[in-house]
């Protein structure tokens, strides 16, 4: 298959490259570009050449559908293409339009010339799977912006208009209209005016104090790269590119590159960027699925959740019709609405006009009927099985046919929800995050008898309003919660056995996490986790109670929202604070439950606490509630704060090693205070352990 198509236009001859959707450079990519030079190079006729892409994009980079296979690595490479067209004796000419990424950059920036739309897009955002421009970038592109510019474009792997670079040396001239037209003509200006060849390899690189630059931008990049490895080396790279003749600096680059390639964080946030794609992908729900339209949207619940979740919607431009059963609830509920809209006035985010825009998609409602002609309705209601059957009963008699009935749902069964109307199949979970406008994540939740246009109508959807959608089955928790139960239990039964919440959190926040566990279970409100404890007790009596934990709410310690928790608070500030009463309460409960408290160690911290994620994961994969163990990943990554370079519960399990795992689970299991089951692995766990194979 040719992916790049050859054609003349008088002495000019283009080759336009053709691999939807971004023009990934693929292997057949590849092979067209050479070609096309070669046959260039033969004719006579030809004079010059231009490389051109789509409206979309002139090229994304690397093909991400040849990572891991053969053709990724066969010639001829990246290398050999940028060889092939910097050596050429014809002047080539890059037109730059849509979406200029990566490899496509670097491919760019061997052409001699570059013209370009100053509204294209350009970016080299390697560093953000742990590695650095592998092509030549860091040579290059120091040489025609500067090095400051360049470091800053490659070390943050921002992406910017082309335009903001009009001035320097990287585009040679902007086209406003046709792209083709203006390259064209630019390509003949160059031959009739017998311009020079311009090889960006053979320009210095131009700076009064290098020295002095590079020492203050190591500091500034070393303070806020902490775990991650690349940025420094980037700056390294762009630094030969001073220090050394260009293809020595080239050789840094490479070493440097191979060197990100062998580390556990490049490792795992290449697997995230692969899983984040893997999520969209549902085995028994072709990709060709018919979708339904979703031209308006109702919420029920104007409180924190609901108005997140609306917020979401209206930024999408899709018409919100927002229930509440009292005017001052749903009033309130659109001031705040319109309150984070200012809000980001005062930063400059938005527009009042903007604003304005937005509030009008606004249609607030105290009446069901309000929603009858919406085409999806989300409940954001109390977590009550009560207060859900009698919305889902009244949903059921007011939407119209093939309306989607939607549960926010975090732990209740949906199969349940779903049972309450004559349309189980029109009943899907959507599951969204606190605050629900700003949280990646959305669980979309597959009931039993959830049809697969609704299961595609909203994974459809969750792109649309910029959410990473992860399926699950219907169990307890769903994926999320269902873990984290477990993460939270250890970290409260190691507050009974010794170990204060300041250590906790400060062992789990070392590891990576963004919060930690008590601290966490502070922000989401003690209530909550308290309600789903008190119901778990009632279906489960042999449970162990966590007294603790049980006890903090019983004094009404609910976390932020009262000021106190395992921590305390202080008006309008979000600090956790040590509080000697939490000390006392901890000491009591000890002494009523016979425990003699021991020391604990930080690595006995994280690793009870990340493996029991684990375990937990691995169930769900049994069960089928999760589809894949990227999928738990994603969940983690975007959802609870796991560290993003550690990939995910399961890839860290992964990279610790199954066997270890195992083997520190049956270390925990003889803890004279332990549950002895709770760290009895899941057959799945236990069995790629003995077959020394991974989840991923």
């Amino acid at each position: 298959m040719n992916n790049a198509h050859y054609e003349l236009h008088g002495g000019v001859a283009v080759i336009r490259l053709d691999n939807p959707p971004v023009n990934g450079l693929g292997h057949a990519l590849r092979q067209g570009i050479v070609s096309g030079i070669r046959k260039a190079e033969a004719d006579d006729n030809v004079k010059a050449v231009v490389i051109i892409g789509s409206d979309k994009a002139f090229s994304g980079g690397a093909d991400i559908k040849e990572f891991g296979t053969p053709k990724m690595l066969a010639e001829p490479t990246l290398h050999s293409v940028i060889n092939m067209i910097e050596t050429t004796d014809k002047p080539v000419v890059a037109a730059v339009g849509g979406t200029c990424m990566g490899g496509g950059l670097e491919l760019a920036l061997a052409c001699h010339y570059r013209v370009a739309d100053p509204k294209a897009q350009v970016a080299l955002p390697e560093v953000k799977l742990g590695l650095l421009p592998g092509a030549g970038g860091t040579q290059r592109l120091p040489r025609v912006v500067g090095i400051e510019a360049a470091l800053n474009l490659i070390v943050s792997g921002t992406t910017v208009p082309a335009g903001m670079f009009m001035g320097s040396q990287l585009f040679d001239e902007f086209v406003q209209e046709d792209l083709l037209e203006g390259a064209l003509a630019f390509a003949n200006k160059v031959v009739s005016e017998n311009m020079p060849l311009k090889r960006i390899r053979d320009m210095k690189v131009e700076h009064p104090k290098p020295e002095a630059f590079f020492m203050y931008a190591r500091n500034g990049i070393g303070a806020f790269a902490k775990n991650y490895p690349a940025p420094l080396k980037c700056l390294e790279a762009v630094k030969a590119s001073v220090d050394k003749k260009f293809d020595d600096g080239l050789k840094v680059e490479r070493q440097l590159f191979a060197e990100l390639m062998q580390t556990p964080e490049s490792a795992s946030l290449r697997h995230a960027f692969f899983a984040d794609r893997a999520t969209s992908k549902i085995p028994d729900v072709a990709e060709d699925t018919p979708t339904r339209d979703i031209k308006s949207v109702g919420v029920i619940g104007a409180g924190t959740m609901g108005t997140g979740i609306s917020i979401n919607f209206l930024n999408a431009g899709i018409p919100v019709v927002l229930l509440e059963m009292k005017q001052e609830a749903l009033d309130r509920g659109v001031e705040n609405i319109r309150k984070g809209y200012e809000g980001r006035v005062k930063k400059g985010k938005m527009t009042e006009a903007e604003v304005k825009q937005r509030m009008e998609l606004v249609t607030p409602s105290l009446s069901y009927d309000g929603l009858k002609d919406v085409d999806l309705v989300i409940e954001a209601v109390f977590e009550d099985m009560g207060v859900k059957e009698q919305v889902f009963r009244t949903l059921d008699e007011t939407c119209k046919p093939g309306a989607i009935l939607a549960s926010n749902t975090s732990t209740l069964d949906l199969n349940r929800i779903a049972s309450f109307t004559k349309r189980p199949e029109d009943v899907i979970g959507l599951h969204f995050f606190s605050p629900a406008n700003v949280m990646r994540l959305l669980e979309v939740v597959r009931g039993d008898k959830t049809a697969k246009d609704v299961l595609a109508t909203a994974m459809k959807l969750a792109k649309k309003i910029k959410k990473t959608a992860v399926v699950s089955g219907v169990c307890d928790g769903f994926i999320g919660n269902r873990m984290i139960g477990r993460y939270q239990t250890q970290a409260m039964l190691m507050l009974e056995e010794g170990a204060s919440p300041q250590q906790i959190d400060k062992a789990i926040e070392r590891f990576g996490f963004v919060m930690g566990p008590l601290r966490m279970a502070d922000l989401a409100g003690g209530d909550i986790g308290w309600a789903i404890r008190k119901r778990h007790y009632e279906e489960k009596p042999d449970m162990k109670r966590m007294i603790i934990a049980d006890r903090l709410c019983e004094m009404g310690r609910f976390g932020q929202k009262t000021g106190a928790g395992f921590y305390r608070y202080e008006p309008g500030r979000r600090d956790a604070l040590h509080d000697p009463e939490v000390d006392k309460v901890i000491e009591e409960c000890r002494k009523e439950a016979g425990i003699t408290p021991r020391r604990i160690s930080d690595q006995e911290i994280v690793e009870r606490c990340v493996y029991a994620l684990v375990n937990e994961g691995a169930r769900l994969l049994e069960e089928g509630i999760a589809q894949r163990a990227s999928d738990i990943d994603m969940v983690y990554l975007t959802g609870y704060g796991f560290p993003v370079f550690r990939g995910g519960p399961m890839f860290y399990a992964d990279q610790v090693g199954l066997l270890n795992v195992m083997r520190s689970m049956e270390q925990f299991a003889r803890n004279p205070m332990a549950d002895s089951k709770f760290w009895e692995p899941a057959p799945l766990l236990a069995k790629l352990a003995e077959d020394g194979k991974t989840f991923n």
